[in-house]
């Protein structure tokens, strides 16, 4: 099949860590590798912030990133593209008419709009993958939500009208029923992980030393809705354990970062602030033993779209404490790869995993569960059989509906 993604802000070639740079990138990437290793020509179109980028960068594997002019060839927060959509737009419109894809798979809300004005003129079928959904964005951030006004209408429109939904979790799935779209309309296929790359056998002499009995890891994007600090709170009733916090901007500029200084003083308000070590940015290639090195792997927000964080922790083989939001729901089995509990609960944290780090048989039994479900279920193998599965019957029932037409 020839396959067209489009991620207006998120490139698989972009540095991970930065505000608009996480799970979105890492999926769009690894998909489009293991779909081109099978054989289908993938190309993903993202628009171009910087001007002395390529035209067209290959990727492993054999797909290529295409750099779409769409506003100033500079960084913009992803909150202010919407008005460089059109022009996004009518790019693929140009770029399909000297080769249509088979289908479109629309990234976010915004890559959705520039995907449909690509696609219509030629009646190309639409995947839409929110990743994000601007309704559950507003709920929990409210005031402090960026995003532009018009974003829960498209996606309602977009919801309504696209080929097929492919959703990343049953939470996303729920969501979407109560913004009208039908389940009937929905796919939910997973997130992925690199099982190669985040395994249990790595050597953890790489990892920053120990200096408590018991080590607590959390890592992300260091932004308020990832729930740092309800972790840090949480270390106030965890005696003898150290949190290290992976993520944000290099060790060297952590001081210049409004949300490491945010942590930074509640972990000396709460008392812990010599048992709270945020380490900034962490080269990829060192994150397995990192997480091999952690008793357990904190994921604490108050919400999150789907959380990549604990695949790759169970990959690890190291049980995880996540909040019960968005996909941690359907990754983390509750009593057998780790616990899950309120978001903003600290107390709950705490005496989750004051109980796990009392058992280590307990622990080590979830560790080797959580490898397990992940090699069943979360590797990117079969992140790709579940998406084909999706584009092909896209594809059919679109040139079926054309036949009777």
């Amino acid at each position: 099949m020839r396959i067209a993604m489009v991620s207006e802000h998120a490139s698989p070639l972009a540095a991970l860590g930065g505000v608009d740079a996480g799970g979105q990138n890492v999926y769009v990437a690894r998909l489009s590798e293991e779909l081109a290793r099978r054989g289908h020509d993938v190309t993903v179109y993202t628009r171009r912030d910087a001007a002395d980028l390529p035209d067209r960068v290959p990727l492993p594997g054999g797909a290529v990133v295409e750099h779409v002019p769409a506003g100033p060839p500079e960084v913009i927060a992803k909150d202010g593209l919407l008005p460089h959509m059109p022009d996004f737009g009518a790019y693929l419109t140009r770029a399909w008419r000297r080769g249509r894809p088979d289908v479109v798979h629309a990234h976010f809300w915004m890559s959705g709009m520039a995907a449909r004005i690509g696609a219509h003129p030629y009646g190309i079928p639409v995947v839409q993958t929110f990743h994000a959904l601007g309704t559950v964005k507003r709920r929990h951030q409210g005031q402090d939500d960026t995003s532009p006004p018009e974003r829960v209408g498209v996606e309602r429109h977009i919801g309504l009208t696209c080929e097929r939904i492919l959703a990343t979790c049953t939470d996303e799935q729920e969501e979407l029923a109560v913004m009208g779209v039908s389940s009937s309309r929905v796919s939910v296929v997973p997130c992925g992980v690199d099982t190669d790359h985040f395994h249990p056998r790595v050597d953890t002499a790489d990892a920053p030393g120990r200096e408590q009995r018991h080590r607590l890891l959390a890592c992300g994007r260091l932004v308020p809705r990832k729930g740092y600090d309800q972790a840090i709170r949480a270390l106030t009733r965890i005696p003898d354990t150290e949190l290290v916090i992976a993520g944000g901007p290099p060790s060297d500029r952590l001081h210049a970062e409004p949300e490491a200084r945010r942590l930074l003083k509640l972990a000396e308000e709460q008392g812990v602030a010599d048992r709270v070590r945020l380490l900034g940015a962490v080269d990829p290639r060192r994150m397995p033993a990192l997480m091999g090195s952690a008793d357990l792997v904190l994921c604490t927000p108050v919400y999150e779209p789907f959380g990549i964080v604990p695949l790759e922790a169970m990959a690890c083989g190291t049980p995880v404490v996540a909040t019960a939001v968005g996909g941690h729901r359907d990754t983390v089995a509750d009593g057998r790869t780790g616990g899950l509990v309120p978001p903003g609960d600290a107390p709950a944290i705490a005496a989750t995993v004051r109980d796990l780090l009392g058992h280590d048989r307990r622990r080590n039994r979830f560790g080797a569960a959580g490898r397990q479900r992940v090699l069943a279920r979360y590797t990117w193998q079969r992140v790709a059989d579940g998406v084909e599965r999706v584009y092909r019957q896209t594809a059919v029932g679109r040139e079926l509906r054309t036949e009777v037409a």
